[in-house]
């Protein structure tokens, strides 16, 4: 991997050289470890060396020596290749201001009718004109004060869209999250959005993989959006891979349509997922490791009812099934695969506590019998994981370093620590963020669930509805939900959230691109006489 290192307090500031590298990063994931230095000279006083490039041992001084050697590397069609000269030479640090705002209003009627610099999507040109752009302290500045009325709304438009880049975010997170480390003990960070220090431990540069579970059951609503985009966020600001696994451990509710709309939802979100997997895929793996722990006494087949079991549990009393012998649980478990009128009536429970004060630890069922098909594996099997057994295993199984899910699983997880020694398996850090609530609104997909069957709206799609695509129809872009989710960082303080301040921030997004038409009715038309008009 090729190092890029970048001074903090460069002249210019590098960020056209990491802004190109964060963007390779994106069409070949971990070609370049970017990194921040505080001063303004990686070499002792020298204001020339902003920033680094390593390769093979081999140094390119300077930031045009990093981005030449950066863009050979890059596919540079003649357009594309303009734009960059044009963010190199018309936008850099020593550009005097008369020649910047020609250069400014030049961009902004290039990009009137335009979303990106060059082409249909985001280029190399864009990386590079955002690059000079959040360098320059005029643009900077103008942008703060006066926005749109200086620099035009085309051009306004396009940089808050830009910023919203994956490839942009993790460059701005890493300028950030170096300055704050080199702040003095004690001193107050200031910041427009949510700390994203979950104190993650192990951390290490291009080995941290993070996973997003999804239950394909329904679509997705903004609360998954949250999770779906800091495990995102975690994972490239590290390097790292991110999964995206559909957690399809329950027939009943889960269909082929919802984990179509789910993946089709993270793509409009920006989010690609390194490897994409199923824990149905691991149901072999899971049911032996079900047997084990059988097999090692920490586990029991219970046929109590479920009201009954319930009490219990409340209760803190034992189950009368809870010292069968390592035979018995076997043979139930097994009536329980082949799904026997018998195995109906029984489940498997962990042996992990009869009186924790923590009722989660208080022997959960880890497998039950469901005989509906399920939408991958068909007929092949009659039991089912719950979540709470799966997702240690699979977590730990497929590489994941860290999980992280919302607060609404915190009781849950000494449970989830408690699997790893039991079935010596390597053990996975768990944090935990906030769940997003807002006010007025439910996110419960059971509860979204009963207006979509009660024919009370017109589907997940409604745009009365929280979910991705509800809020799309009813208006809100993409680069708004985003900016507005890592607005929130990963806070672990429970908020009640206004539905305002993310329309707010859509409206800014939208109103310097949406088209107005005034309309006047045929049939009731005045003519009108101007007198000493323009003509």
């Amino acid at each position: 991997m090729v190092s890029l290192t970048l001074a903090q307090k460069g002249t210019p500031l590098p960020y056209v050289a990491g802004a190109l590298a964060e963007y390779a990063n994106e069409t070949k994931p971990n070609s370049y470890s970017v990194q921040w230095q505080e001063g303004a000279s990686l070499k002792g006083k020298d204001k020339a060396v902003n920033s680094v490039l390593i390769d093979n041992g081999q140094e390119f001084v300077g930031s045009r020596a990093a981005e030449a050697f950066i863009l050979s590397a890059l596919p540079t069609p003649v357009e594309t290749a303009q734009w960059i000269g044009f963010a190199q030479e018309r936008l850099g640090g020593s550009v005097a201001f008369k020649d910047l705002e020609l250069a400014f209003s030049e961009l902004d009627q290039h990009l009137q009718m335009r979303s990106y610099a060059s082409g249909y999507a985001v280029s190399v040109a864009d990386a590079a004109l955002w690059g000079a752009l959040r360098a320059s302290a005029i643009f900077q500045r103008n942008l703060k004060i006066a926005g749109q009325q200086v620099l035009g709304p085309a051009l306004t438009r396009w940089y808050a869209h830009i910023s919203a880049q994956p490839f942009v975010e993790r460059l701005v997170a890493a300028a950030a999250n170096a300055q704050t480390a080199a702040k003095p003990s004690g001193a107050k960070v200031t910041t427009d959005q949510g700390s994203f220090d979950l104190g993650l431990e192990g951390v290490e540069d291009g080995k941290v993989v993070t996973r997003f579970p999804p239950e394909p059951s329904g679509y997705l609503h903004i609360g998954h959006a949250k999770a779906a985009l800091l495990n995102e966020y975690f994972a490239r600001s590290h390097n790292g891979k991110l999964i995206v696994r559909f957690d399809d451990t329950n027939p009943n509710k889960e269909k082929a349509e919802f984990e179509e709309s789910i993946t089709e939802d993270l793509r409009l979100l920006g989010i690609h997922g390194d490897v994409v997997t199923h824990t149905s895929d691991h149901f072999q793996t899971i049911y032996e490791y079900a047997l084990k722990m059988i097999n090692k006494g920490l586990a029991y087949a219970d046929d109590t009812p479920h009201e009954t079991m319930k009490e219990e549990r409340m209760n803190g009393i034992a189950s009368q099934r809870r010292d069968q012998s390592v035979e018995e649980n076997l043979q139930r478990f097994e009536l329980m695969r082949q799904g026997t009128e018998e195995g109906l009536t029984w489940c498997l429970r962990a042996k992990m506590s009869v009186d924790n004060p923590n009722k989660a630890m208080r022997d959960p069922v880890i497998f039950r019998c469901n005989l509906t098909p399920h939408h991958r594996t068909g007929t092949l099997w009659k039991i089912y994981p719950t979540y709470d057994f799966c997702c240690p295993i699979v977590d730990s199984i497929e590489g994941v370093t860290h999980a992280l899910r919302s607060m609404e699983y915190r009781d849950r997880n000494p449970q989830y620590e408690w699997f790893f020694p039991a079935l010596e398996l390597r053990p996975v850090a768990i944090k935990d963020f906030s769940r997003m609530n807002f006010v007025y609104t439910l996110l419960s997909k059971r509860k979204l669930q009963w207006f979509v069957d009660s024919g009370i709206v017109g589907g997940w799609d409604d745009p009365r509805f929280p979910t991705v695509r509800g809020i799309r129809r009813r208006g809100m872009t993409i680069d708004a939900l985003r900016q507005y989710v890592l607005m929130q960082g990963a806070s672990q303080k429970n908020m009640l959230l206004e539905w305002d301040k993310i329309w707010a921030l859509n409206k800014k997004i939208i109103d310097p691109v949406a088209p107005r038409h005034t309309a006047l009715l045929k049939k009731e038309l005045v003519p009108v006489t101007v007198v000493g008009g323009p003509d």
